[in-house]
């Protein structure tokens, strides 16, 4: 097999990855303009929580199967209300102020929410390969690669259409927009922004939830495995334009597919790579390459 397609399948598997984590952290920053660091504990959360439910899972023999409706349930619900709870009762009041001050505020929120991690499940790394194993393996040529694969680029897919189809189609992304545009307008038509607020962020948390959820089979769950995925969703974000769903999406294929070309010809500018592609398009595009109308406001 021609490995430009080698190239091609595994930048594409690594793009998909890129943007279920990355997409959480762009939606909550194009509704609320908060870049949120604890994005990187919520992805931790789900893990976690996917690798304690996979044990209690096959430990007790139950439907294999339905294991992946699941893993990945409980991550969403998980993070959603834990999200539901920062939101509500603790960032809800800081929304008048600076953005710098509320991404430090969401800082210090990583920092604890990794520690209380560290309380819950120890250091110890956890595992939990059966659902990777379980789904099996296809071929391309003389290549062999895990139907897992399938699986983390068909929830990409799915993810991007059902968020694009609700934010352009149904009554909730309408309103949702018009919050993005004015909030004070909005407001002032009796939109409940605040409730728009506490459920775009919630949902937010819950997408990183879920991608920790999904990711879970594939890895080791160790203490601080959040941190590498919040530079990459930054690096991702910042990209494609803070806030653009498209953005995303295309900022994450291309950084998925130049690593791995790096990975099978360059492997020692792996992580460089990615960086390298952020600050080529700063360059050129210092808001990204779909970033988001600014409103003119007199």
């Amino acid at each position: 097999m021609s490995n430009l397609l080698i190239v091609l399948i595994d930048g594409i598997n690594y793009a998909a990855w890129l943007f279920i984590s990355a997409v959480g952290l762009t939606l909550i920053y194009g509704v609320m303009r908060v870049l949120n660091v604890a994005h990187a504990s919520f992805y931790s959360f789900g893990c976690y929580v996917a690798v304690t439910l996979a044990g209690y899972w096959f430990s007790h023999n139950y439907p294999p199967h339905l294991s992946f409706f699941a893993l990945f349930g409980a991550s969403f619900i998980a993070g959603f209300a834990i999200g539901w709870i920062l939101e509500r009762f603790l960032l809800r009041y800081q929304y008048a102020k600076d953005e710098v001050v509320i991404l430090l505020i969401t800082y210090a929120v990583f920092l604890i929410l990794d520690d209380v991690l560290k309380l819950i499940w120890g250091v110890d790394p956890y595992y939990a390969s059966d659902p990777y194993e379980l789904l099996g393996t296809f071929n391309i040529g003389d290549m062999t690669y895990p139907n897992y694969y399938l699986l983390m680029i068909g929830s990409a897919i799915v993810l991007s259409l059902g968020l694009t189809y609700m934010l352009k189609k149904t009554r909730f992304g309408k309103l949702l927009v018009s919050v993005i545009h004015d909030r004070e307008i909005s407001s002032a038509m009796g939109i409940n922004v605040g409730r728009f607020f506490s459920l775009t962020f919630s949902f937010g948390c819950a997408l990183a939830a879920i991608a920790g959820g999904i990711t879970t089979p594939t890895i080791s769950v160790v203490p601080g495995l959040g941190v590498d995925v919040i530079v990459l969703s930054f690096a991702v974000v910042v990209t494609g334009g803070l806030g653009s769903l498209p953005g995303t999406a295309l900022a994450a294929i291309i950084m998925g597919v130049v690593r791995s070309f790096c990975v099978h010809y360059v492997p020692q500018l792996e992580l460089f790579v990615i960086f390298s592609v952020m600050a080529l398009v700063l360059v050129f595009r210092p808001r990204g390459l779909f970033s988001l109308a600014e409103a003119r406001k007199i």
